[in-house]
C-alpha cells in the first residue's frame, strides 16, 4: 500500500531557455552566481514539501555541471541545513556517489548528520554515471566493473563501521586499518566515532540493470531499491527480480516491498494542456541524459540529433508524449494521476514508496505549484503519514 510521498530534486536551477529549440546541453554555462541560486530553490522546495506532508525530498550529490542540470555537490551538508529551517520532512541521499568518497569519511559524515538531525537524513549509495564526476575524483567509471567492485567493497566498509563496535577490513583496495604502532600497541582495530544513532541505518541504492549480481549484493546487506524516474514502465522487471533476490536469501518480501517507484509527472486541466507545458521541461531532460544512456530506446542517431538545436522530428527523437502512452510519465488531470497511482498500488501490494518526480529544467514557481497541487488533489486518497 502506498504510504509515503517523495521527490527526487537533482539540484537543477532556473534556466535561462529550455527545450529542443534552446541552448545545447554541451553549449550551457551559466555563471557562478547563478549556479549557487540552487540552495535557495532547495530550500524553498523542501520548506513548501514539509507543509504539505511529503515524506522525503531526495537529493543528488553532483559535480562541474556549469551547464545547471545538478548542482549540489554535498548532499549531507544540505540536508543538515535543510533540517534546520524545516521540521518534519526527511532528507534522502539519492545518492552520495560512494567511488568518490574515502569510505570512512562518508561513514563519519552520515553520522554526524543523523545525530545532529535526530535521524531525518535517509543514507544512500550509488555507483556514479558522469565520467567527469567519477574519474576526476581518480575513482573508474569507464570501467563498469572495476567501478562496481570498487564500490561493493567501500559499501561493506561503511556498513561495517556503521554496526561494528570496532572493525577491521582487508580488501583489494583498503586495508583498515594499517598495521601501524599507535601508542605503544600495534593498530588491528577501529571504532567509528560517533556512529549513527539511528541503527540499523536505512540504505537505499538505485536499481538500474537489476543484475542477479547487484541484486543479490542489496539483499544481503539489506539495502533497498529505488527505481528511478521514468522507470515506471519498465518496473515490472526489477520488481520482481528484486523479490526473487531476497526470496534467495530467504526473505518473503511483498511485490513492491523496500522498493521505491520513480515518475515523472506534470499536472494540468486537460492531457493536452500537461504535454504542451511539459514538452520544454521533457526535451532539456533528453538533452541531458540520452548521452548518459538514461532515456530508453532513443538510437544512437537520435542522441546526436538530441544534442543539436531543433530538428529533432526529423529524427524520430521520441516526443513526451509517447513515453506518457507507455507509462514511463505522467501528463494529465490529478483524477487520471489517481488512478494510475492506484493502479500501481493494486499490482505491487507491498509497495509503500513513491518519489513523484519533476523534469529536468523544470522552474521553481513551476516545481512549486506541481508539488502543491499533488498533494491537494492526489495524496489524501492514500493513507499517509508520519515521517
Amino acid at each position: 500500500m502506498i504510504t509515503k510521498f517523495a521527490t527526487v530534486y537533482p539540484g537543477h536551477v532556473d534556466l535561462p531557455d529550455m527545450g529542443q529549440g534552446a541552448t545545447p546541453a554541451n553549449e550551457r554555462r551559466l555563471s557562478n552566481e547563478h549556479l549557487a541560486t540552487v540552495f535557495e530553490k532547495t530550500e524553498t522546495v523542501a520548506r513548501a514539501m514539509d507543509d504539505l506532508g511529503y515524506h522525503a525530498i531526495w537529493l543528488a550529490e553532483h559535480h562541474f555541471q556549469h551547464e545547471g542540470y545538478e548542482c549540489l555537490p554535498n548532499i549531507l551538508m544540505v540536508a543538515m541545513h535543510l533540517a534546520h529551517v524545516t521540521p518534519r520532512i526527511r532528507i534522502g541521499c539519492g545518492f552520495n556517489i560512494t567511488p568518490m568518497w574515502h569510505p570512512l569519511r562518508l561513514a563519519e559524515d552520515f553520522a554526524t548528520a543523523d545525530i545532529l538531525t535526530r535521524g531525518r537524513v535517509i543514507f544512500g549509495v550509488g555507483r556514479g554515471y558522469h565520467t567527469r564526476e567519477v574519474e576526476t575524483f581518480g575513482a573508474p567509471m569507464l570501467d563498469a566493473e572495476a567501478n562496481r567492485e570498487l564500490f561493493e567493497e567501500q559499501v561493506e566498509i561503511v556498513l561495517k563501521a556503521f554496526n561494528e563496535e570496532s572493525f577491521s577490513h582487508q580488501g583489494k583496495h583498503y586495508t583498515l586499518p594499517p598495521a601501524v604502532p599507535y601508542r605503544g600497541y600495534e593498530l588491528r582495530e577501529i571504532t567509528l566515532v560517533p556512529r549513527p544513532i539511528h541503527r540499523p541505518v536505512e540504505c537505499w541504492q538505485p536499481i538500474v540493470s537489476a543484475s542477479p549480481r547487484g541484486l543479490d549484493f542489496m539483499v544481503r546487506h539489506g539495502i533497498k531499491g529505488v527505481i528511478g524516474g521514468g522507470a515506471a514502465t519498465m518496473a515490472e522487471g526489477p520488481i520482481h527480480a528484486y523479490r526473487a533476490a531476497a526470496a534467495r536469501a530467504g526473505r518473503n518480501l511483498g511485490l513492491g516491498e523496500d522498493l521505491c517507484l520513480g515518475i515523472f509527472f506534470h499536472l494540468a486541466e486537460t492531457r493536452e494542456k500537461a504535454i504542451r507545458e511539459i514538452t520544454p521541461f521533457y526535451e532539456e531532460h533528453v538533452k541531458m541524459f540520452a548521452p548518459l544512456g538514461f532515456v530508453p530506446g532513443i538510437t544512437p542517431a537520435q542522441v546526436e540529433a538530441a544534442a543539436r538545436r531543433g530538428g529533432w522530428g526529423a529524427a524520430g527523437v521520441p516526443t513526451v508524449e509517447h513515453y506518457t502512452k507507455t507509462g514511463a510519465w505522467f501528463a494529465g488531470t490529478p483524477e487520471e494521476l489517481l488512478a494510475y497511482l492506484k493502479d500501481l498500488e493494486s499490482r505491487y501490494p507491498g509497495l509503500q514508496h513513491v518519489n513523484m518526480s519533476i523534469s529536468m529544467g523544470t522552474p521553481k514557481a513551476v516545481m512549486l505549484e506541481q508539488l502543491r497541487w499533488f498533494a491537494r488533489e492526489v495524496m489524501p486518497a492514500f493513507k499517509t503519514g508520519g515521517q
